[in-house]
């Protein structure tokens, strides 16, 4: 662990060392780069110089152990323990610092919710996922963007896209992707019969367009009457857009805006993301995998999650978390959720690192 510790701790000083360079100060756009790099690389070095002081500390305090004076040894004995204790404590905490983070982590999040099996009501219970989610966005102090919509007749969403941004939006949110499941009386249910219906959810990290060249030879672009509830525009104006990337066929629908150009724009917000995703799972075949099996096609049988209205009970099955507050956590108190799997993420990723030579 010390051999990594002072690679983090190099790069540290070299980065201040640049960030001290008047020609750095010039250029503003690496000024900002390296400044971030370097924050990020703060709190494990600061941890780091916390934990070799404690070493020497702990050594120190160790040498007396062979004094013969029963008082001295008493203090040394008291001295190597608590000691050690907070050694151990600073150890896990440079661990998970360093975990190599994922660096779409900082990044806004696009989420896709769509209805699965459950007809109407998986359409509802669509509706409120994403309520959910604008309801932790408010928590949170995130800002939120509908992209892309469409509705059932019950009012529910067969599709619902949107953008989420603000601080580590997509590594708060990532662990959302999969089949979310519900159990409860549906409205229109007449005999009181719990029904079991699904939506699937999706997150992806927003893409910036330098980071995904799309070049317009490979666009086709459509336009069409919007459909469903709306404005005068409705059914009026061909405001509607479908923007399609032929080499991969991926293909992206955006009629909520009454401008044909604001249709556009989020239409291929939504694709760079899939672009970028896309490529992203390419170069990591087991990743794509996981995402594919997490997503499926939407069949409750693929469950991430489920949502027991009968019990107020809330269990996600990857890590075995069952919390009866299910009202609290339909309305946005996702935190000790998102905590659980997050730390159940380091620790995976922490036993990786320890099989690691050095």
């Amino acid at each position: 662990m010390l051999d990594k510790l002072s690679i983090y701790e190099k790069r540290y000083r070299e980065l201040n060392e640049r960030l001290a360079d008047p020609q750095t100060v010039q250029n503003s756009s690496l000024y900002q780069k390296l400044a971030k790099e370097a924050g990020d690389l703060r709190e494990v070095v600061e941890l780091g110089a916390r934990y070799r002081k404690l070493l020497g500390q702990l050594g120190e305090a160790r040498e007396l152990l062979g004094e013969e004076d029963a008082e001295l040894l008493a203090l040394a004995r008291g001295e190597v323990e608590t000691l050690g204790v907070e050694v151990e404590r600073l150890e896990r905490q440079i661990r998970v610092q360093l975990v190599p983070r994922d660096p779409s982590d900082s990044r806004n999040a696009i989420i896709e919710i769509r209805a699965g099996t459950g007809g109407d009501e998986a359409g509802l219970f669509a509706a409120d996922l994403y309520r959910m989610y604008t309801r932790l966005a408010e928590r949170r102090n995130w800002k939120i963007e509908p992209l892309s919509s469409s509705t059932n007749p019950a009012g529910g969403f067969k599709e619902v896209i949107f953008l989420v941004s603000g601080k580590d939006a997509f590594g708060k949110l990532k662990f959302e992707s999969g089949v979310h499941r519900v159990q409860r009386v549906p409205k229109t249910e007449a005999n009181g019969r719990i029904h079991t219906s699904a939506a699937s959810v999706a997150v992806l990290p927003e893409a910036e367009e330098v980071e995904v060249a799309i070049a317009p030879e490979d666009l086709q672009i459509d336009v069409y009457r919007s459909g469903g509830p709306g404005g005068q525009s409705v059914n009026t104006t061909d405001s509607a857009v479908r923007v399609t990337h032929v080499p991969t066929g991926i293909a992206v629908s955006c009629q909520d805006e009454k401008s044909q150009l604001k249709n556009k724009n989020k239409a291929l917000k939504v694709l760079r993301a899939r672009l970028l995703d896309r490529f992203q799972s390419e170069q990591n075949k087991k990743i794509s995998e996981a995402r594919r099996q997490q997503i499926g096609s939407g069949d409750r049988s693929a469950k991430i999650r489920t949502y027991n209205f009968p019990q107020g009970r809330l269990t996600d099955h990857r890590i075995g978390l069952t919390l009866y507050r299910l009202e609290e956590v339909l309305d946005g108190d996702l935190d000790e959720v998102v905590q659980q799997l997050t730390l159940a993420a380091q620790e995976h990723a922490l036993a990786v690192v320890g099989e690691e030579p050095g």
